[in-house]
Parts: C-alpha cells; sequence; structure tokens
C-alpha cells in the first residue's frame, strides 16, 4: 500500500513540477472541446462540412476572434480579425510565410511542392516567384498581350451570343467566361492561339486532375497504409498525372523547338529557369519536365477559375441592380469617344467601374480563405501561441463584412471606393492596414493581382459597352453562395437577357 501511494505521489508531483516549470507561457488559442487523436472532427460533422464558413463564424462569436480546431493532432488556428491578419502577415511576414508539408496526393501534383503557392517559404519559392513577377507580370510584358485580351473577348461574345441567340437567354456564363479566360491564359502559358480541340484537350487534362484530387483525398489518411491497401486507387492517380504531363509536355516541347516567338511566354521562362537544388542551394539545376508541368498548370488554374468566378458574380449584381450597370455604362459614355470596344488605354478614366468591381470583390470574393500559411517558429499572436507544428488561416470572406470597418457592410455600395467614401485610396496590397484581402496580403499575396484587376475591368466594361443584361422574365438572380473546388460561387447560377446596345 505504501508503494502505490508514493507512486501516486511521485506522479502527481511529476505533474505539478510540469504545470510549474515547463508550461509555455502562452496557450493555443480557444476552440470547442476536442478528442484525443481524432481532434474536434466529431464536432464539425453535427454543424456539417459543407457549412465550414458558418461553423468558424459560429465559434468566433462565441470564442474570439482567434480560434484553434485539431482536425487530427495538429492544431489548425483561424484568424477572422484584420488588424491580427495584418500583424501576421504584413507586420511579421518573414514568420507567417511558410508552407505546411504537403499531403501526399498534392505533393503529386505540385512536384514535390515545386510551384509557386505550394513551396516552402525559401530560396526555391523566391525563384519560382521573381520568375513569375519579373518576367510576365512585369507593366510592359503584360501590355504586349494587349491583342490577346481583345482576341479572347472576341470569343467571350461570341459565346455569349451564340447561347442568346439558341435558348433566347443566357444562362452558362460561368463555363462561357472560363473558357475564355482559360483561352487567354494559354496563349500566355504557350505562345500561341491555340485551337478549339486543343484548348478543350489541355481544359479536360486539367479538369480530371482537380476531380481527382478531390476524389482520391482518402489517400491522405495513414498514407503508408493506404499506399498498400489501396494500390489501385494510388495507380489510377498516378496515370491521371501522367495523363495531364503528356498533355503539358506536347505544347511545351513545341514551344521549346521555337526559335523565337513575338511575345515572350510562360513557358520560355521556365526552359531557361535554373533553380537551386535541395542538397546545396549554391548549385543551381534545370527544371525538370515534371517540375514544368506544375507550374504551367498552377499558372493556368490560379489566373483562370477565381477571374471568371469573379466575373460572374459582378455580372450577376449588374443584373439584380440594374441602377447600378446604368451608371457604368453612363460613365463610359461620358468619358469614352464612341466606339465598338473599350480599349485598355480608357479604364483608367472609369472610377465608378473601378469602385464596382472592388465592392464586388469585398462583398463576394472569390476565395474566403487563403491558402494554409505555417510559421518558421512557434510564436506569439493576438496573446496566443502559433505553434510551428501546426497550421494557420485567415478568413477572407468575415474581414470583408465586418461592421467595426465597413458601414451596412451586406449592402453592395460601390460608393465606399469613390471620393469621400469609407475606402476611397484603398490599398489592395494592405500595407498600411488591412480592410479587406481578396487576393491575401503580406510576401504570400497573389502575385498575379494586378493582372486579375485588370482582366476584370477590361472584360466587365466591354461586355456593360456592347451588351445590356437584363433578368429573364419571371425570374430573380440569387445572391447566395456555396463552395466549389477552391471558390465561393453563385449557388444557383444567374441567367440573364443581353440586348446589343449598338449595330
Amino acid at each position: 500500500m505504501e508503494i502505490i501511494t508514493i507512486i501516486f505521489l511521485t506522479i502527481i508531483s511529476l505533474i505539478f513540477i510540469k504545470l510549474i516549470f515547463f508550461s509555455p507561457p502562452h496557450k493555443l488559442p480557444p476552440g470547442p472541446p476536442r478528442f484525443p487523436v481524432i481532434g474536434n472532427i466529431i464536432w464539425l460533422k453535427k454543424n456539417s462540412f459543407s457549412d465550414f464558413q458558418g461553423v468558424l463564424r459560429d465559434l468566433a462569436s462565441r470564442h474570439g476572434p482567434i480560434i484553434t480546431l485539431h482536425v487530427g493532432s495538429k492544431p489548425s488556428i483561424w484568424v477572422t480579425d484584420r488588424s491580427l491578419a495584418h500583424e501576421a502577415l504584413v507586420q511579421n511576414g518573414a514568420v507567417f510565410s511558410d508552407r505546411p508539408l504537403a499531403l501526399p496526393t498534392t505533393r503529386v501534383i505540385t512536384s514535390n511542392q515545386h510551384d509557386i503557392h505550394s513551396s516552402v517559404y525559401g530560396s526555391l519559392w523566391r525563384t519560382l516567384r521573381r520568375n513569375l513577377t519579373a518576367e510576365i507580370l512585369q507593366p510592359a510584358r503584360v501590355k504586349a498581350h494587349g491583342p490577346s485580351r481583345k482576341w479572347a473577348l472576341e470569343i467571350l461574345v461570341d459565346l455569349f451570343e451564340t447561347e442568346q441567340r439558341e435558348k433566347g437567354f443566357v444562362s452558362e456564363a460561368l463555363d462561357h467566361l472560363r473558357h475564355a479566360m482559360f483561352c487567354l491564359l494559354a496563349l500566355m502559358c504557350f505562345g500561341e492561339k491555340l485551337r478549339r480541340e486543343e484548348i478543350k484537350e489541355i481544359e479536360e487534362a486539367q479538369y480530371q486532375m482537380l476531380i481527382s484530387y478531390t476524389k482520391f483525398s482518402v489517400l491522405n489518411i495513414f498514407p503508408t497504409v493506404t499506399k498498400f491497401l489501396l494500390r489501385r486507387k494510388w495507380k489510377e492517380y498516378l496515370e491521371l498525372r501522367k495523363s495531364q504531363e503528356s498533355v503539358l509536355l506536347k505544347f511545351v516541347n513545341a514551344r521549346g523547338r521555337e526559335t523565337s516567338g513575338d511575345v515572350l511566354c510562360y513557358v520560355d521562362t521556365l526552359l531557361s529557369l535554373e533553380i537551386p537544388t535541395e542538397e546545396d542551394e549554391g548549385k543551381k539545376r534545370k527544371l525538370s519536365d515534371s517540375e514544368i508541368v506544375s507550374l504551367c498548370s498552377e499558372f493556368l488554374n490560379a489566373a483562370t477559375d477565381p477571374t471568371a468566378t469573379a466575373m460572374q458574380w459582378i455580372l450577376a449584381i449588374m443584373v439584380k441592380y440594374p441602377e447600378i450597370q446604368r451608371k457604368v455604362y453612363e460613365e463610359m459614355k461620358s468619358v469614352l469617344e464612341e466606339g465598338e470596344e473599350i480599349r485598355e488605354e480608357d479604364l483608367g478614366k472609369l472610377s465608378y467601374l473601378k469602385a464596382v468591381i472592388l465592392e464586388s470583390l469585398r462583398r463576394h470574393p472569390p476565395g474566403h480563405y487563403l491558402s494554409y500559411h505555417k510559421v518558421t517558429n512557434d510564436t506569439v499572436l493576438g496573446g496566443f501561441l502559433v505553434p510551428r507544428q501546426g497550421t494557420i488561416n485567415f478568413m477572407v470572406g468575415e474581414m470583408g463584412r465586418d461592421p467595426k470597418i465597413w458601414e451596412d457592410p451586406l449592402t453592395f455600395k460601390p460608393e465606399r471606393f469613390l471620393e469621400n467614401g469609407e475606402a476611397h485610396g484603398f490599398d489592395m496590397t494592405g500595407t498600411r492596414e488591412i480592410k479587406m484581402m481578396p487576393f491575401g496580403a503580406g510576401r504570400r499575396m497573389c502575385p498575379g493581382y494586378g493582372l486579375s484587376l485588370l482582366h476584370l475591368e477590361y472584360y466587365v466594361a466591354n461586355l456593360v459597352w456592347k451588351f445590356e443584361w437584363k433578368c429573364v422574365e419571371g425570374e430573380e438572380v440569387d445572391l447566395s453562395e456555396k463552395q466549389q473546388f477552391i471558390t465561393m460561387v453563385m449557388k444557383t447560377p444567374f441567367k440573364a437577357n443581353m440586348y446589343p446596345r449598338r449595330k
């Protein structure tokens, strides 16, 4: 009995000593109760994974602007407060700019995290990002692709007019917008106007890989086990990746055989790029075929779907609120000469159009969360511990609707961004402060945000200049949202009638 008492007192003493001398000075942010090993997954299931944003919003209302979830053993921290986001992403960007180790299926499609989006914070990421921003996204190169944007506009207008003529209304706006954007980005990527069947081949390869990434997510659960028990699924997934590589490399290699091109394309830069080796960062090597495919795929996906989704939201808003569409059109009439289309050099005169686009990005950002960040070492945010072995994310959608910074935040009001408005002079980069961040903020901010804004302005301006968009008789535009892959799309895709404004 004495031995049991001694053992018991020893255990109690050790626990007491640990609590006093070894407990970290800061605790994890608050969150719902969790179970060992599986974390909060049971609790989350009760609240439906399909409404994850609603779950996070409810948790934030009860626990505060920074909360912790445990899906498994590692903590996942979520931030809803814009000031905390600014502190982390801008003021302490070097600490908060890392990425977590990718899941097994992600490592396949990113060539072991050798793309800009997923690469860890370091020399590889800097090399890849610098190549994109300095070679393709610098203003002179973007301007050189003006004819490419005009060509894609012609494709888009033809798709809309054909559907209007055949059905009597437009109901597949998002598909048309995606296709036109994909045609443009494929040209910027591979350096030539591809035939319709070639574009379809690349689109299908990209789509199948995206679908399979979701379909085969089970492979990420205990991967050492699933690689043995689910061998056929792994084989199928890897075969899909090989098929994607085969399709894209056909166009990469065709560009590699070209002696010159009128305008530098993304593939040109990748074929000549050298990256630091894993063994010795002082040494350089060429990109592998698989890495080139991953970077091309990233370029096509990142600049297509979010932009097309944002454009659909803007068009839907124009239909739902015809007075906003009228103001956009009247502004163009007042500052531009009569012509068949809006030129890119005209866009700087259209302040109300810019305000409409910014308000749409505030109210309906294509992505409501950022990609997961990881800190380079244990750090403190908002008085709570952010551990190196966890992840941290930021609720973009909630920040743009914060009543502390936005007056009547659920109301669509472009005037916010005009002179004397609450967001006049708004800084998209969030350097001074974050009011909203549809493209992220800090070092990991989307490098193509300027190109995306140009595309939104150019295509929306021309679609409103050429056509008047109206509700289909007997139907209303529903602005409710749903998650689809990485973007937040319209729950009920809108229908519209389009009427030419001039012959």
